[in-house]
């Protein structure tokens, strides 16, 4: 669980929301890090192979989607970046979902 300007916000959830995008592959990246005072997030997701040729307005759509869905789900904003196909770092093992660059 991470906490994102005092809303407890889980993975999972965001796993969820992004299984519902079509065009999204279920390979993510949630980011923290914190600009001043204010934490942030961003997500990372690839977008499915059958996807990779869309043109730059379709992802920019899909992202923005997700965001919405994000925010009204969740009560978070997030960033949303649609990476290519094996854009996301796979590892053997545990996916490692969650890059907190926050201070400790």
């Amino acid at each position: 669980m991470l906490i994102i300007r005092g809303v407890n916000v889980f993975p999972s959830q965001i796993e969820e929301l992004i299984l519902k995008q079509a065009k999204l592959s279920p390979h993510y990246q949630i980011e923290v890090s914190r600009d001043g005072h204010l934490d942030s997030m961003k997500v990372n997701v690839e977008i499915k192979p059958e996807f990779e040729f869309a043109s730059g307005p379709e992802k920019e759509f899909v992202a923005h989607d997700l965001q919405h869905h994000i925010k009204s789900y969740i009560g978070v904003s997030a960033r949303i970046n649609v990476v290519e196909v094996g854009g996301i770092e796979r590892s053997a093992g545990k996916a490692r979902r969650v890059i907190d660059k926050r201070p400790k």
